[in-house]
């Protein structure tokens, strides 16, 4: 027996449905996906001209969309998502750079975790976790903050039509410039960390390893890995939220036979791990020649992308320590994604991505 599927109207809001609410249609709610032409019929009236509109939640525990509180929620959200995550991974993070840098000594994943246990004990696993969990909250707050910023900034720029005919630019664009900020925020704190990580003796932490890199490179060290680290971060975030909606758009359309908005919270966050997953190993695939490039510039003192390029050579940017990155980003960018949409789950929004509508032809949109 076929399975009773809703009906699937080009104008099917993005929002789940229980969110819903009805109130006529103004200025405020036009713009983005959120438009609705005037012809679409009220459900408590039979005026072909009575406008049906699907505003922001406002029931009592619930944030409105698009306000300041949304973004505040999506900022905190980015913050747990990033800084724990990172944080957990240290380990991982502390023999990938090794490798990176010294990979005479650090061979292997499993070899690398012997030669760290060996040389430095169990609390050597952590070596630089003040850092990361510093740095990597500060760069998700900005990361996902700014996302959602800019993803519904430049869905108004574009109008409802393009914004939904072009939905994969609008995710490309807004995680670009998302990002763009984040690593202006993550940066000192990276260049203190790989310093740390890579260079026993250096400094136990953030507390005495940040004054001793000024006091060696000055302030302006600390940003001296930026444009590299640009060059990793920019393209693996644009992977990481394009891919991230795509799959996810992809799963509740051909692989889960029940509406988004019928699944329960439970599944709506396993898709938002198993999309997580699959979509960090392609973004670990595209950022890893930069990871490698930042790691080297971080460790040596005035070191150029020409060095790194000699030693470590073309097929070696590409990948040296690959796997081990392949491995900790698709597992981080799945959890990343869990916590994120967990949280927003919590105080009352929807989680990220579903099936998006079609887009509302123009001649349409000119009733408005």
């Amino acid at each position: 027996m076929a399975l009773p599927f809703p009906d699937r109207s080009p104008r099917q809001s993005l929002i789940p449905t229980f969110l819903y609410s009805s109130s006529p249609l103004t200025s405020k709610t036009l713009g983005g996906f959120d438009s609705l032409p005037k012809d679409v019929v009220s459900p408590s009236s039979s005026s072909p001209k009575t406008a049906f509109a699907i505003p922001a939640p406002s029931e009592p525990g619930k944030v409105e969309l698009y306000s300041s509180q949304y973004y505040a929620a999506c900022t905190v959200g980015g913050i747990l998502s990033c800084g724990l995550t990172h944080t957990a991974v240290t380990p991982l993070d502390l023999v990938k750079c090794n490798m990176q840098i010294d990979p005479s000594k650090y061979k292997s994943i499993s070899s690398g975790f012997g030669v760290l246990l060996r040389e430095q004990g169990i609390r050597g696993f952590f070596r630089g976790w003040v850092p990361t969990l510093l740095g990597y909250s500060a760069q998700g707050a900005c990361k996902f903050g700014f996302y959602e910023f800019f993803k519904k900034y430049y869905s108004d720029i574009a109008g409802p039509e393009y914004a939904s005919k072009y939905k994969t630019l609008i995710y490309l664009a807004g995680s670009a410039s998302a990002e763009f900020i984040a690593d202006i925020a993550l940066c000192p704190f990276e260049a203190v960390k790989v310093r740390v990580q890579t260079q026993p003796g250096f400094a136990r932490g953030l507390s005495d390893g940040l004054p001793k890199f000024v006091k060696s490179e000055g302030a302006l060290g600390l940003y001296k890995g930026l444009v590299p680290l640009w060059g990793r971060q920019i393209p693996y975030t644009m992977m990481k939220f394009a891919s991230f909606e795509t799959i996810v758009e992809m799963i509740y359309k051909h692989g889960i036979p029940t509406p988004k908005n019928e699944c329960s919270k439970t599944l709506q966050l396993g898709v938002s791990f198993a999309g997580g997953y699959v979509a960090g190993v392609f973004c670990a695939i595209v950022s890893h020649p930069a990871d490698n490039l930042v790691s080297f510039l971080n460790n040596a003192k005035d070191a150029t992308v020409g060095d790194a390029v000699k030693k470590l050579g073309v097929w070696g940017l590409f990948t040296r320590g690959l796997p081990l990155r392949i491995v900790m980003i698709g597992t981080l960018t799945g959890a990343q994604w869990g916590i994120y949409d967990a949280f927003k789950v919590f105080v009352g929004l929807p989680t990220t991505g579903g099936v998006a509508p079609a887009a509302v032809p123009a001649t349409e949109l000119a009733k408005v």
